[in-house]
């Protein structure tokens, strides 16, 4: 009777452990102890002012680190820089996958260096998540389901931009000047459609450059020479910061729309002069710290605490770091949300379903939604007015 009951606790031993190592599931990079993430980032190069978004999330993860972790696991960010240069970034990618064994790509940036690891991730069945560009092949989850982009969508804010044309300045002639790139060509494109058949009317020249170009501002004298008297800004930092400042000393007075991208105070405005920058539009899904309307708002005070005690180089107002700030956060909910299910599988459920997901600094009213057939995290955008000191919204939320 005795050797009946030992092998029958035996057996019901073995079944707990059973049950014990079932509730955990683990792919490549997880431990008991560990969630390793990578990404690449232009820590050099000409658009390496857009390498806030890496460094904001390695001080976010240092401070999740500081606190426990997440479900008593530690965060191992590794970020490279690959230049914003697409061969580098592939070079990275097979290194964070093959070598490092990354358990996801979180938050790479760049609509060609994407571009260049989307089929290599989805092949290796590799999560590519929040990355930080807004081109719509980054949002098709029937070709490319391991893969999902966070920034603001192109397609949305240059409907945004379209939109209030037509409402409010119908006839508007409108120069474009854009990057030659899936982003600067999902923008107009976006734009265009939304105008519809008046597009012809109101696009009076379109101007593109390389990122590799040295200067815009040829670009710039064209579209002035060509009537415009609306100028679509659609370039990265270093090009934008050149374009506001040729739009001035030519003594042109346009309606001037800039893209989200590149409506960084710190990286754009104050380069080119914050009192020449006043006027400009952009469409935005984030607080300005320095709006003095926001400025009692507890997400803003506990953002401000954040940078000053982990990120205390970077600049609180530019825009890209409160990005990456709300980018850090959502990243956290997605480890946290697995639990001790942390497979590659698991993750792209995780995030690919989520609702009404608010996160600290994202405007009011707006709020990350996703689901296994629609990879588009935020919907709407908010037109914003730059008065001199920061961004003011202005009209409604919208597509």
């Amino acid at each position: 009777m005795k050797r009946i009951f030992h092998a029958y606790a035996a057996a019901l031993l073995l079944a707990a452990g059973g049950i014990a190592s079932a509730q955990k599931a683990y792919g490549p990079g997880v431990t008991d102890t560990e969630i390793k993430i990578g990404q690449t980032n232009p820590y050099s190069g000409p658009v390496s002012a857009a390498s806030v978004n890496g460094k904001l999330m390695n001080a976010y993860f240092n401070m999740v680190n500081a606190r426990g972790g997440i479900n008593g696991r530690k965060i191992k960010f590794i970020s490279l820089d690959d230049e914003l240069s697409p061969p580098r970034t592939v070079e990275h990618h097979r290194r964070l996958v093959e070598e490092e064994n990354v358990f996801a790509v979180i938050g790479t940036l760049g609509t060609p260096t994407n571009a260049a690891v989307q089929r290599y991730l989805n092949q290796r069945k590799v999560p590519g998540l929040l990355l930080i560009t807004g081109a719509k092949r980054f949002l098709d989850p029937k070709d490319a389901p391991y893969t999902m982009g966070y920034y603001p969508s192109y397609e949305v804010e240059a409907t945004s931009y379209a939109r209030y044309l037509l409402r409010d300045k119908p006839d508007a002639k409108v120069g474009v000047i854009y990057q030659n790139d899936d982003f600067g060509k999902d923008f107009l494109r976006a734009f265009k459609a939304e105008l519809g058949d008046k597009a012809g009317r109101m696009i009076v020249r379109e101007a593109s450059y390389e990122i590799s170009a040295p200067s815009i501002e040829s670009q710039i004298i064209a579209l002035k020479g060509a009537g415009a008297d609306t100028l679509l800004n659609v370039t990265t930092q270093k090009f934008g910061a050149q374009a506001i400042r040729k739009v001035h000393d030519l003594g042109w007075k346009p309606l001037h729309f800039i893209s989200f991208i590149s409506s960084s105070k710190g990286a754009v405005l104050k380069p080119a002069g914050l009192d020449i920058s006043t006027g400009i539009i952009t469409a935005s899904v984030v607080k300005d710290p320095d709006n003095i309307l926001q400025g009692t708002d507890k997400d803003v005070a506990e953002y401000r605490a954040f940078m000053a005690k982990w990120y205390p180089d970077g600049d609180p107002s530019d825009t890209n770091t409160v990005w990456a700030y709300t980018s850090a956060q959502l990243a956290a909910i997605l480890l946290e949300r697995c639990k001790d299910n942390l497979t590659r599988e698991n993750l792209m459920k995780v995030a690919t379903s989520l609702k009404d997901v608010h996160l600290a600094m994202l405007l009011d009213g707006i709020a990350v939604n996703t689901s296994p057939a629609d990879y588009l995290a935020i919907k709407q955008a908010q037109l914003q007015r730059f008065d001199g000191k920061a961004w003011v919204p202005f009209g409604k939320t919208g597509k």
